[in-house]
């Protein structure tokens, strides 16, 4: 085979590849009605941001990310969570479904940066994250010519429907979805639908360092070595640890603000170790019962089970690398005294027997107090 001939034979570039990823968009796209699902929960108080532990999957769990759809989604996911005001703590993207823990800003005291004489610049120029320079200059000239024909209330209110898609989860994770589909779609020549369902989303305590918060980051960064992908998450690139470890600042950035660390503490206040010392297990051993062989190699199933009949014994390092349904379903997750407060702000949503229960539900398996706002079987082992 000739030089010529293995050149051929080689995909193109990555950027190449990713290259309807990364253009700017001159239009929104159409919004589609939404209907059936669970309700997201509220944050308690009107004043504060909260944390989402966000999951979706593939339909059916059958289509596959090869390792560019995987980082075109990741693409995705930082690029909106930009435009959007989003900040992202770690996520996760897998084969067939992705991991996002969010913090959803005050939606009002964020958008205080677009006050001001100098607002609607500082909005134009922000909205250049995700639109191209010709369609802002439309923009601009459709603002102007409103206003000088004494329709200032129309360029005020196309000015107010821009800023709606600013600190709204659903509205964030919608367009994630849809405009992946759309290149992923055009990439391998298919239509319809890519993703199963909406999504599923779990309030989690937002509060830097609390245990929630940082058991949750762990959970999310562990899914690769769960799956038996890798041995240690620090090898693979589509995860929030992954790519802090890369160098990447707005990763580390967001973990730091699970361990309740300065912002900039990745190596300066020891986050960098710290949350390692949080990933240190590599996950449970796995038996084949019939060969009696080790599948994959860690904690032995009888001494998870051990720790489980001991109520509340188990470490940190255990919890999250058990497949703790809490973590998925659990609505709320935090203090009780977090998780009670959402209860009582979201009673409504619940049945009229539940409404007259406590809200929160303390996890057994957390050696702290850690609380749920569902109580919920665990499958600990299999």
């Amino acid at each position: 085979m000739n030089p010529s001939q293995i050149t051929q034979n080689q995909p193109p570039p990555l950027e190449e590849q990713l290259v309807g990823v990364n253009a700017k968009t001159g239009l929104f796209p159409a919004a589609r009605s939404w209907s059936g699902g669970r309700k997201r929960m509220l944050g308690k108080a009107p004043l504060e941001s909260y944390c989402y532990h966000v999951m979706s999957r593939t339909c059916g769990g059958d289509i596959w990310f090869d390792d560019v759809e995987k980082e075109a989604l990741k693409r995705v996911i930082w690029r909106m969570a930009e435009f959007c005001g989003i900040k992202v703590v770690t996520y996760c993207v897998m084969g067939n479904h992705f991991h996002l823990l969010a913090e959803v800003p005050h939606r009002e005291t964020w958008l205080q940066r677009f006050d001001g004489p100098l607002g609607e610049a500082k909005l134009l120029e922000h909205l250049g994250v995700l639109y191209s320079k010709a369609y802002l200059g439309l923009l601009r000239e459709e603002l102007t010519d409103l206003r000088r024909r004494g329709m200032a209330a129309l360029a005020q209110q196309r000015i107010e429907a821009l800023k709606k898609r600013f600190c709204d989860l659903s509205l964030f994770v919608k367009e994630v979805k849809e405009r992946f589909s759309r290149w992923y779609n055009k990439r391998h020549g298919r239509r319809g639908t890519l993703w199963m369902d909406r999504f599923k989303s779990v309030l989690v305590e937002g509060t830097g360092g609390c245990e929630a918060l940082r058991t949750m980051a762990a959970y999310i960064d562990l899914n690769p070595v769960r799956a038996r992908v890798v041995k240690d998450p620090k090898d693979y690139r589509w995860c929030g640890y992954g790519e802090a470890l890369g160098g990447s600042r707005r990763a580390q950035r967001g973990l730091c603000k699970a361990l309740g660390k300065p912002v900039d503490g990745w190596k300066s206040a020891g986050a960098a170790e710290a949350y390692r010392c949080v990933l240190h297990d590599t996950g449970r051993e796995v038996l084949d019962a019939r060969k009696a062989a080790v599948v994959r190699r860690g904690v032995s199933a009888e001494k998870v089970r051990e720790a489980l009949a001991e109520r509340g014994k188990l470490s940190l390092g255990e919890l999250v690398r058990l497949r703790v349904r809490y973590f998925t379903d659990g609505l709320a997750l935090g203090s009780r005294e977090f998780v009670q407060e959402v209860f009582g702000a979201n009673r409504g949503q619940f049945s009229p027997k539940r409404q007259h229960q406590d809200g929160a539900q303390r996890i057994s398996e957390s050696e702290t107090e850690l609380y749920a706002m569902r109580r919920l079987r665990t499958r600990a082992v299999g």
